[in-house]
């Protein structure tokens, strides 16, 4: 007797709903493929009203796809976010500026919006993925183009990013059309795996000299960026995704090769690491600045803000203040310390934190090992979208750690690429072998 198939969750009932063909389902991917290539394109280089429009259209341009197409399993990765947004829905309502929480909870539900059309359309279209990645790519050569140039133009406009009274006083750093290199630096971190695994996986030359560029300037404005965040991003980025391709390559050798090559290789990594840090002064002097605890200027805001951030997850530990950094400003003022004025926690968790409490957190937990068991899937499998997720999941990596000291995620430029990466690990297992 077969098996009676699964009921719909009430939440997804209103899915399928209205008529629709298979023309129309096909132009409806055509159209979100074609919002999505600008939305990526363009996240460096048009304006934050801009963005906010292509979201938006994103967005509603999904909701009518869903309308016209029966619903799915929600997966691992979906549920942890719908999750999360009943927990921001809760922190709204009861926040003590809900008002202001309600912006950041629209501005919520627009990015999901973003990130059910990704994954709507790669789970329908997989080959758009290498599609998405190029408009991605052709944004982030632009960027690092013009940071880079600022390398040979007047340099007192970028000193004054240096502040006077740090260790790192007078170093040249580079922001591109961002406008500030730590963003330039969040934006590029987690675009160099993906840039990396489409060399590897396009096969003309002409693709792979465009991705390698990509690659290699990339990396090189990341590093002029001056970003001690940005650094370490960009280490655990390249470094995890390296390691996964080694792991990919020899999981059919011996079990004692497989532990030793990678042993082997962090040992490598962390010497290069050490000699880079006692003997390039420009990367010695960032260092330096990183362990002179409050005696760098940087250090000590950051250390004030946290402080005041924790005295505000102290006081509502259980359903924060409400999403968005329009809730965070409204209740900052009380908690900070004279002339340590902040937009934000200056660390993601810490944003988390006060903005939906400990639910929130342990939601955001739950999110990041449903992502690490998908991204894992493609050490074994031989689909299509195999290596995407090794870079997907690197890509998460260097936002994971550049985060724990800055909030630069929660940035469009930064977190829309983050929901592309959710995107891609989200998508089924196929069995298509284009990966090798």
């Amino acid at each position: 007797m077969a098996e009676a198939a699964a009921p719909t969750p009430l939440l997804l009932r209103w899915q399928g709903l209205l008529p629709s063909s298979h023309a129309l389902r096909q132009r409806l991917s055509t159209w979100a493929g074609l919002i999505l290539i600008a939305l990526l394109a363009g996240l460096p280089l048009i304006s934050r009203t801009g963005l906010g429009l292509v979201v938006l259209s994103a967005g509603a341009l999904w909701l009518l796809w869903a309308a016209c197409t029966p619903s799915g399993r929600i997966g691992s990765i979906s549920g942890w976010l719908l999750l999360f947004l009943g927990i921001a829905v809760l922190a709204t309502g009861l926040s003590p500026v809900p008002m202001a929480a309600a912006k950041g909870l629209a501005k919520l539900l627009s990015y999901l919006g973003v990130y059910a059309l990704m994954r709507q359309l790669l789970a329908s279209q997989p080959a758009w993925w290498d599609r998405l990645v190029a408009a991605l790519l052709a944004g982030e050569l632009v960027s690092s183009v013009i940071a880079l140039r600022q390398l040979y133009g007047p340099t007192e406009e970028l000193a004054r990013w240096a502040d006077p009274n740090s260790v790192a006083e007078g170093t040249i750093r580079i922001y591109g059309p961002l406008g500030n290199p730590n963003l330039l630096a969040g934006y590029l971190v987690p675009i160099l795996p993906i840039a990396a695994v489409a060399l590897i996986r396009w096969r003309g030359w002409g693709q792979r000299l465009f991705a390698a560029c990509c690659l290699l300037l990339g990396s090189a404005a990341t590093l002029f960026s001056y970003s001690r965040g940005g650094w370490l991003g960009m280490l655990a980025a390249l470094g995890l995704f390296v390691l996964l391709l080694l792991l990919r390559a020899i999981r059919d050798w011996p079990a004692l090769w497989r532990r030793l090559l990678p042993l082997a290789l962090l040992v490598l990594a962390g010497l290069a690491i050490a000699i880079a840090a006692t003997q390039i002064e420009p990367i010695r002097t960032r260092v330096v600045s990183l362990l002179a605890g409050r005696g760098d200027s940087s250090n000590n805001f950051r250390i004030n803000v946290w402080l005041a951030a924790i005295d505000m997850i102290q006081d509502r530990p259980w359903i924060g203040i409400g999403p968005g950094n329009a809730a965070f400003n409204s209740i900052y003022p009380l908690y900070q310390q004279p002339k340590f004025n902040a937009l934000s926690a200056y660390s993601v968790p810490l944003e988390i934190l006060v903005e939906t409490g400990v639910p929130g957190l342990i939601t955001c937990l739950g999110l990041a090992w449903s992502s690490l068991q998908q991204g894992l899937i493609g050490l074994r499998e031989r689909g299509n979208l195999s290596l995407p997720r090794l870079a997907a999941l690197a890509a998460i990596a260097g936002l994971l750690v550049q985060g724990a000291t800055d909030t630069i995620f929660f940035r469009p430029e930064v977190q829309i690429i983050g929901w592309f990466c959710l995107a891609t690990l989200a998508q089924p297992l196929t069995a298509e072998p284009s990966d090798g």
